[in-house]
This record gives structure tokens, sequence and C-alpha cells, in this order.
């Protein structure tokens, strides 16, 4: 997986992007760099060139508009805003859905019967990270609006869409707790 960076100060392709925090409890509130969590997730999405827009806006009123839709999950705030642009591009370019991914590094155990088993090979194995792109077509497409879960969002559309993983810069690391915190602090301070 490679990174195709672009310069966001380009005019870029419109785009609408939703922060999403719903279902996050108050973690997205969190302070990283003084500043809360779901504020720098959308600096990084107007830095990108994205036009941010309400979770609760009525979902006709954005398929109706006929732009991509950039999800960005409230706790990969520090997503850089070059990555984020860059993904839109490719999903545009590509007419594909584009996630940003992480390899997982953890080992990983089949359990049957209450016993462990074998290690599984993580070479496929990858955990959703943020952005999460869909193309124009594809937004047209949903009937719903797509949910806040990013994983089953993107299970659902790898069964109908074309799906584009990216991996991700370390600084678009997902915060699980507030001990995740200061790790992502140190890798993003400046």
């Amino acid at each position: 997986m490679t990174h195709t960076f672009f310069d966001p100060a380009d005019e870029g392709p419109p785009a609408l992007g939703m922060v999403l925090d719903e279902g996050r409890g108050s973690l997205p509130y969190a302070l990283i760099h003084g500043e809360a969590l779901v504020a720098c997730a959308a600096w990084a999405l107007g830095e990108a060139g994205v036009t941010a827009i309400d979770a609760g806006i009525q979902w006709d009123a954005v398929r109706g508009a006929g732009e991509p839709l950039v999800l960005h999950d409230s706790l990969c705030p520090m997503t850089p805003a070059d990555f984020i642009a860059a993904c839109l591009r490719r999903a545009l370019d590509e007419d594909a859905v584009v996630v940003a991914v992480h390899p997982v590094t953890d080992t990983v155990k089949l359990v049957a019967d209450g016993l462990v088993g074998d290690t599984v090979d993580r070479e496929g194995l990858v955990t959703v990270a943020s952005p999460v792109v869909l193309p124009a077509s594809v937004v047209a497409a949903m009937v719903d609006k797509p949910g806040t879960d990013l994983v089953e969002l993107v299970a659902e559309l790898a069964r109908s869409h074309h799906v584009v993983l990216v991996e991700a810069p370390a600084a678009a690391r997902r915060v699980s707790s507030p001990d995740d915190l200061p790790v992502l602090e140190g890798l993003t301070s400046g």
C-alpha cells in the first residue's frame, strides 16, 4: 500500500464530509494538544478542502448534492489533511470506496471449542482507520444514511462496490481510550 499525496491548497473537487462522534461516548471530547478530538478531526476535513456537514442532515439532501462523502472518525483526530485529500482524489479517480487502514500487528489466534489454536497469518489483516470516502455514485446508490460503525459500513459496501484499501499514516492512529492520547500526542508533536 502506498500514499499518493497532493496539495490540498490546490483547488480540489467539491466534497461533503461528516465527523463521526455518535456512539463513541465522551472520548471525542477528550483533549489532544489542548483541543477536543472532534475539533481536530473537523479542522482536518476543512484543511483537506472538504465541506463539513452536520451528521443530522437529511440523507436525501446529501444524496441530492451529487458530491462524494468523506466519513472521518473523531477517534482518528490527527489524520493529516493531505492524506484525507489524497483518499478523496483516489475515490474520484477510481470511482471506488476508499478506506484508510492500518496493518494488524498483534498476534491473532484461532479459538475452537474454547481452546486456543493456530496463529492467524497477519499478512492480509487490517484495521479500519479514517477516512472512508464514498464517491458520488456510491452516495447516490445508498437509500439510507451510512451508519457510524465504519467497519460494518465497509463490510456492507464491499458486497456491492469496489473498495480500495489505503495504508494510513501513523498520525491517523485510532484512539480507543484516554491512555492512547499521550502516544498519539507524541506521534504528532511538532
